[in-house]
């Protein structure tokens, strides 16, 4: 019995470190339509909904 309340314990120790509290989104540097992705990473980096790709002005919201 002893040995299976430490087996117990053990495993309840192990899981309880795989879990992570990821902290609260915050402002990110370099963002500027403020979704959470970078500039240099994100696909529509002005968020008007077209690619920065097939926009002929990606940092413009208001002109695609």
């Amino acid at each position: 019995m002893k040995k299976h309340i430490t087996l117990l314990i053990i495993i309840g120790c192990m899981v309880a470190g795989c879990i992570v509290a990821e902290p609260p989104p915050g402002p990110v540097r370099g963002d500027r339509d403020r979704d959470g992705v970078p500039n240099r990473v994100d696909r529509d980096r002005d968020g008007d909904g077209v690619r920065n790709s097939q926009d002929r002005r990606p940092n413009d919201p208001r002109r695609y």
